[in-house]
Parts: C-alpha cells; structure tokens; sequence
C-alpha cells in the first residue's frame, strides 16, 4: 500500500481538486553499515560498539550487509574496490536521445559539470550540439557504491548532469491514471482552456519562494521579542456544485484581475503628462 506523502487541494481559479500525493520513485539497493570488525557489531554514533563498550577507532571499521537480524556480510575497502566498474571514474555516453522523450518522472538528483582547463573545447563543442539538436546524451556513472545512468542536458550556457531512477524504482499507485469515465461537455473543455490560457506566463521560478519558511522565520521573531504570532490566512474551498459557472466566474476573474495593472499604469501616465 502506497504511503499518503499529502492531502489536500489542487486549485486554479474558483476550480478545487481534492487529492492525495505520493512519491513517485525511492531508491533502492544494498545498504552498508558500519560494522565494529572484532565482535561484528553494528556501531552507533560516535563510533560506539555496544558489545565492546568502547569507542572504536575508524581502523577497526568494515561495512557489512545485514541480511538477517544482527547478521552481517562483512566487506572490506579493497574488496568492494576490486569490484567497482569503470564508469566509476570515467562517465562514457552510452547513446543521444530526443530531451522531449525523457520523462521528467525519472530524474533524481542534479548536478552542474564544470570542465577542466584541457576540456573546455570538446566540452563547448558537446554543448553547442545539443543545444542545436534538442538532443541529450545517457551515461552510466558510479558514485557512493552505486552505479546510475544518467542524462546530460544543455542548461544556463552549461551541461547538467541528472541521475536517473531505474525502471524497477518508479512506484505503482493503484488508483493513478485510471479511467474515470466522466463525461466532459465542450463547453466545460473550452472555458477550462480559456481560464488555463489567461492563467499562462514564462516560466520564472525566482517568482516563487517559501512562504511557509518566511512564516516560521517570522515566527521565532515574534517569540523573541515577545510579540502575538500573527495567523496565516487560510483559503475558503467551496465545493463546485456548477462546473460551468465556476469556470465563467473564475475566466472571468482572471481577465479582470489582468485589467487592473494595465488600468494603474495608464492612470499613472496620465498623472505623468498632467504633471509635465
């Protein structure tokens, strides 16, 4: 049973979504532990072993695998070094692909790839072309005892480097992407397009911020100097009872609401020309 990670409220306009988020992948693999080498007790923090009752100096750790309760395979640095492939220092492109193909789905971590001094041509030539080509290319890459393919896209004049979720990884939510079967009239469909088109702008994340970390910032103020703590205002959702008219009012609302800027400024050039 897939874990509930939010409830709540998908909201544009007066139109309010009620669902529930999961994660969409986690990853997987063998967890090591560090392993006390002389009795094979797992250590805590510092690195304490219980059974000994003594601090352990970092000489007599090993990692070990736990496959039963307090059952260790134990592994030694060498071993697990003889083992590791060779993408763990050189990352080799395996084939170029069509960026639009990639599901944003199996992204997982982000990482900027600055060159060295003696790469920067060849590095500025990969650049150029997939810029041109709207191509990106796949490479398997090993880090902390784990390998990953990877996709390597243009980004900001430079190439990102994206580790990516494994098939096996992406969870399975029963409820997900299952045909409904509601009707949907083309009235409903062309107000719906016509409130997500007045709701359209570039993208700019510098836009967005964390409002419930400003808040809290906020907050710690207010205690330190003693102050009330002012309460967030919480947004009112009324069920949609009449689809259609909730999609007028909230296209309606919009367009208005873009009006009032344009209005201000041409009342402030006026104000402007009087002034002159």
């Amino acid at each position: 049973m897939a874990t509930t990670a939010w409830k709540g409220h998908l909201t544009f306009g007066l139109i309010s979504i009620p669902l529930r988020l999961y994660a969409a992948a986690r990853k997987q693999g063998l967890r090591l532990h560090q392993i006390h080498k002389k009795c094979h007790t797992r250590l805590r923090q510092p690195l304490f072993c219980p059974t000994c009752n003594r601090t352990v100096d970092r000489s007599e750790v090993v990692k070990g695998y736990e496959y039963e309760k307090d059952k260790y395979v134990l592994l030694e640095d060498e071993e697990i070094r003889k083992i590791a492939p060779a993408s763990e220092r050189t990352m080799e492109i395996q084939e170029f692909v069509a960026l639009a193909e990639v599901d944003p789905l199996y992204f997982q971590a982000s990482y900027f790839a600055v060159p060295e001094q003696a790469g920067q041509k060849a590095y500025a030539l990969l650049l150029k072309v997939l810029e041109d080509s709207g191509r990106a290319a796949l490479a398997r890459l090993s880090m902390h005892q784990r390998e990953y393919v990877t996709i390597i896209r243009p980004h900001d004049n430079g190439l990102t480097v994206h580790t990516m979720y494994y098939p096996e990884e992406i969870r399975a939510v029963s409820d997900y992407g299952r045909d409904y079967h509601v009707e949907l009239k083309p009235q409903e469909i062309k107000l719906a397009k016509q409130l997500v088109e007045s709701l359209t702008a570039h993208f700019k994340p510098e836009k967005y911020h964390d409002e419930y970390q400003e808040r809290l910032k906020a907050l710690v103020e207010s205690k330190q100097k003693g102050r009330e703590v002012a309460t967030a205002a919480k947004p009112k959702l009324a069920p949609v009872i009449d689809m259609m008219e909730a999609l007028k009012k909230s296209v309606a609302a919009t367009q208005a609401g873009k009006k009032q800027p344009r209005r201000a400024a041409e009342v402030e050039r006026r104000s402007r020309r009087k002034a002159s």
